[in-house]
């Protein structure tokens, strides 16, 4: 599926650029331990690991994250967001396609203590998810590129193929007065996922935001709640 970026030639030249630094950068031989937000988590080489900006989806999980809600993890990889929704949640359902980020999912819930509160399961966005959420996380690839293996898969998406069928099916997931957080940035084609959500008729409100400077380029990054 094409993609027609929402941003100039140039600028799409230039998150080229930024992908393939920060897909070697995440390319590592052996598993990387992180202590996160008072957890400790196991991540292997072919799952994302987490970054100096997580941190900004991860701390509004926690703040968001209600005693009673059934909270579906979109796209869990190392199942961090999963984790930390267990905090409070007795009933969390974690989701990905890439099977390594499922065996560390499950092995990351046991080891923090909440794998009786955390479902890791196989899933292309909702194919194979059922019932409604009082709660959505989903951090989303960045880039509409096509991944050369599992690793890259979590922040490149051909033609934003999961993004798209995400925000399709989102509303027949959500339960009355449910909400979504997103990760994303203008690290990526930002213009799209504010269409796609306009679209189909979410109000996108941002609750957290940061930059990075890289090479003289300044990129911001968002957390967003996204309501019907």
């Amino acid at each position: 599926m094409e993609h027609t970026p929402t941003v100039s030639a140039e600028y799409a030249d230039r998150l080229r650029r930024w992908h393939e630094d920060a897909y070697r950068d995440a390319r590592v031989e052996h598993d990387q331990t992180f202590d996160y937000l008072g957890r400790t988590l196991l991540v292997p080489p072919q799952v994302h690991p987490i970054t100096r900006v997580s941190h900004l989806l991860g701390e509004a999980v926690l703040a968001e994250v209600r005693a009673g809600d059934r909270v579906l993890d979109m796209g869990t990889g190392s199942g961090v967001n999963a984790v930390l929704a267990a905090s409070k949640s007795t009933d969390v359902l974690a989701v990905d396609i890439n099977p390594h980020a499922l065996t560390a999912a499950r092995a990351n819930a046991e080891h923090n203590g909440v794998a009786d509160r955390v479902t890791v399961a196989h899933s292309d966005v909702f194919t194979e998810v059922t019932g409604r959420f009082d709660l959505i996380v989903f951090d989303p690839p960045f880039r509409w590129f096509t991944p050369r293996d599992h690793l890259e898969a979590a922040s490149a998406d051909p033609g934003y193929q999961a993004m798209n069928a995400f925000f399709a099916g989102a509303r027949d997931h959500l339960a009355d007065g449910g909400r979504m957080l997103m990760f994303f940035g203008t690290s990526g084609d930002l213009g799209h996922l504010r269409r796609s959500a306009d679209e189909h008729g979410f109000t996108t409100e941002v609750l957290a935001t940061t930059t990075l400077d890289k090479d003289g380029w300044t990129v911001e990054y968002f957390t967003f709640r996204l309501t019907p």
